[in-house]
């Protein structure tokens, strides 16, 4: 095992688990380490999935391995080409190939239907026709076996039915396929569970071929099989449905036994991680799409301005762990801010104007100013900006009358404008609702660049734009989408939404070069935070996203 990799296992226990197992004495010895990351294409991915695959291709490529993304896809009444086409530009986007090996479990329906048939003809397998509510009812307790009266119905009648069954001969509901397992079992998931079910519904891939369609816990083992997987890497709240995966595994026609592996799920506070609750916050419109800047999916925080890297270094830092536990998610903020403070370029931004007239500097006189991009990459170069008597600063940099310790604009005191000049306030304008509409100061002419020639010290520095140039644009403040840390808690989760979750600030004043920014490219608006331009962002619309906020949160640095 190459040195790198050893020094990166402590503390993960799946790594650990997969080093024993490829040691000459180990269950995979001589075998290369097979991984897969097994979505089901009925929403979008989010961040607790950013950890599954972090997990997966990571364990591959640290053993020099291999990972298939597999789209289990075995419940056609709630999947859609939509979602196979953002999960598979999710894993790209955090940095994750699967080269050639990219596949459906649907693509194993004949040889799952197979396996089922030789179940049945060994006993292992029959044909039940309880409804769903009557399986319920007779599922017996931690004291009380389960019941099923057609357990002894002989293979040659399942066998007959459930050709039967897929032939389309009965309506949904009627009947299901048992495996025959163990009724008192202790572990509920093996009191005869379903494996297949009837489902006249159409599917994505299949079309109308199939009516009827394989469980998850019989499916997933199977597919896991055929796929030549070693290691099958997944969530805790399949921890007591392994003891199914491998009934299924040994009982079935395949060579191949892969390993199933359970790690704590992820949780973050402040928001939620389940499908049917994302997916009801979009599909009644509390939120603008599965990719909303406020949710947790991948795409969202893509929109927002997450990066690959940022996501990868949070799932890396949070750790592999058996124990349930919930991230706070200034964690994931603080990762961002990390990455962004060496990339972002630095911009002028004011997203609440008030004129700044700088009454001593010549009406027709426009100077140009040398700014840093990023002062921490010195490869990052510097850009001009423009200088007038007319500029924009922020409202909350101007303050009638001062509070204690407040060392910016207000009249009699010295700020310096950043990377310009040194100005003094001398007055202010109000209007008939007495709001502050304009600022007077005047400039030293001897401070060109900030900095004074008799050394007086100038304890406020603010951001400007020069009215001239500036461009609008509408920015968007994010906040958190909860108003309580636990969501999933509440009875009703919807009753806790934030409703000032999404601020949009309309008329903001940023300097021209913004008029280039791509999509993609985070740029810090010097003294705010972070800022990403929107999807929907044109030349004539400018529309930009917070990211997250300069000042950090996170205390357990």
């Amino acid at each position: 095992m190459p040195e790198d990799i050893k020094e990166e296992l402590a503390g993960n226990f799946v790594f650990e688990s997969i080093k024993k197992d490829i040691l000459p004495e180990g269950r995979f010895a001589g075998k290369t380490v097979h991984t897969r990351f097994p979505p089901e294409p009925n929403g979008y991915l989010h961040i607790g999935h950013a950890k599954a695959i972090c997990i997966d291709f990571g364990a591959a490529k640290k053993f020099n391995g291999m990972c298939n993304l597999r789209m289990d896809d075995t419940n056609p009444s709630k999947e859609d080409v939509e979602y196979v086409d953002s999960i598979k530009q999710d894993v790209k986007w955090l940095g994750f190939d699967w080269d050639d090996r990219f596949y459906y479990a649907s693509d194993y329906f004949d040889v799952m239907f197979e396996n089922a048939c030789h179940l049945i003809k060994n006993g292992l397998a029959y044909v039940c026709e309880l409804s769903a509510e009557e399986v319920r009812k007779n599922r017996g307790d931690a004291s009380t076996a389960a019941v099923s009266p057609y357990r002894d119905r002989s293979p040659e009648e399942s066998m007959n039915l459930f050709i039967r069954m897929k032939n389309g001969e009965f309506p949904d509901g009627k009947m299901t396929l048992r495996a025959k397992i163990d009724l008192a079992s202790g572990n509920f998931n093996m009191r005869d569970p379903v494996i297949y079910r009837i489902s006249h519904t159409a599917h994505h891939k299949t079309g109308n071929k199939w009516c009827i369609y394989p469980m998850y816990d019989y499916a997933h083992p199977i597919e896991d099989a055929v796929e030549g997987i070693t290691h099958s890497l997944c969530s805790l709240e399949f921890e007591d449905h392994r003891p199914l995966y491998e009934w299924v595994i040994n009982n079935s026609i395949f060579k191949n036994r892969p390993r199933q592996i359970e790690f704590a799920r992820l949780n973050i506070n402040n928001t939620v991680m389940s499908k049917r609750k994302l997916r009801k916050l979009v599909d009644e419109g509390f939120v603008s799409g599965w990719d909303d800047p406020r949710l947790p999916t991948i795409s969202g925080l893509r929109r927002r301005g997450y990066t690959p890297a940022s996501i990868r270094n949070f799932c890396e830092k949070i750790g592999v762990s058996k124990v349930i536990s919930t991230v706070d998610y200034a964690f994931l903020e603080h990762c961002l801010r990390n990455d962004l403070n060496i990339k972002a370029q630095r911009v002028m931004a004011v997203l609440e104007p008030v004129k700044l007239i700088v009454t001593n500097y010549p009406e027709d006189k426009t100077e140009k100013f040398e700014i840093e991009n990023n002062p921490n990459d010195e490869n990052a170069g510097k850009r001009e900006i423009s200088f007038s008597r007319e500029l924009y600063i922020d409202a909350s940099d101007f303050m009638e009358e001062p509070i204690k310790k407040y060392f910016r604009l207000f009249p009699g005191n010295e700020v310096r404008l950043k990377s310009a000049y040194v100005v003094k306030c001398t007055g202010f304008k109000k209007d008939a609702n007495g709001k502050v509409t304009e600022v007077y100061c005047e400039y030293d002419p001897d401070s060109r660049g900030g900095n004074t020639l008799d050394g007086r010290k100038i304890k406020g520095t603010i951001q400007w734009v020069d009215a001239k140039t500036a461009v609008d644009a509408t920015v968007n403040l994010y906040s958190n989408l909860f108003t309580v840390s636990d969501p999933e808690s509440e009875e009703n989760f919807m009753d806790v939404l934030n409703k000032d979750s999404l601020k949009i600030v309309k008329n903001c004043k940023l300097e021209r070069y913004l008029l280039n920014a791509s999509l993609g490219e985070s740029y810090q608006f010097m003294r705010i935070g972070y800022f990403c331009i929107d999807k929907n962002s044109t030349k004539n619309d400018l529309i930009f996203n917070l990211s997250v906020n300069l000042k950090d949160s996170f205390k357990n640095k």
